[in-house]
């Protein structure tokens, strides 16, 4: 899906709402300044934007949250080994596996629902977030089991490069916006941008 400039700036600045929103959140969560931007947005096949994440046979972890309400999705925040390893250290949960998946859980939490309300905000939307689940496997794997429900009717992903910074530490996330069929066209006919010519 090829996007005009004006949709990818309403996507960026929409995202960065939820950022501003996100990081405060964290903030609170850490007891540590949180500085959290999203320099880039993309609308991709599901599949190129799965590769933008990463490798398929990388190691990750990753928090998976069901989108329902006016509008079904699924997103998908994705954390590489040293940005997991980093914000677990924050919270005192490094070293056990368990206490780990628990503390990038609701890290993922925080950061999807800031950004699920932003977009239900300026789009008008009843979204709601629904209780995430968190898992470290490979990527395509996780891929495969998160995000296999609503891949079934959509073919579409939007893909936000979020920075991250924590006291000083870069701690860079994926984050995927899985909607179902027509899903995209959704969130942009409601920000009055869906039919302008790409």
């Amino acid at each position: 899906m090829d996007l005009t400039e004006l949709q990818l700036d309403a996507l960026r600045e929409m995202a960065n709402i939820g950022s501003g929103n996100a990081a405060t959140a964290l903030a609170a969560m850490l007891g540590r300044p949180v500085d959290l931007s999203v320099p880039s947005a993309a609308a991709l096949p599901l599949a190129d934007a799965v590769e933008a994440v990463g490798d398929v046979d990388e190691l990750i972890t990753a928090v998976g949250i069901p989108v329902v309400g006016d509008l079904g999705a699924t997103v998908l925040l994705t954390f590489q080994p040293e940005a997991a390893a980093t914000l677990c250290g924050f919270l005192g949960a490094a070293g056990d596996p368990e206490m780990e998946l628990s503390a990038l859980q609701e890290i993922g939490n925080i950061l999807g629902s800031a950004y699920i309300s932003a977009m239900g905000s300026m789009c008008g939307l009843e979204l709601e977030p629904a209780p995430p689940q968190a898992a470290s496997d490979m990527l395509g794997a996780i891929v495969a089991s998160v995000l296999a429900p609503v891949a079934a009717y959509s073919d579409v992903a939007l893909l936000l490069d979020s920075a991250m910074i924590v006291e000083d530490s870069e701690c860079r996330f994926g984050f995927l916006f899985v909607p179902d069929e027509e899903g995209v066209a959704t969130v942009l006919g409601r920000l009055g941008l869906w039919g302008q010519a790409a």
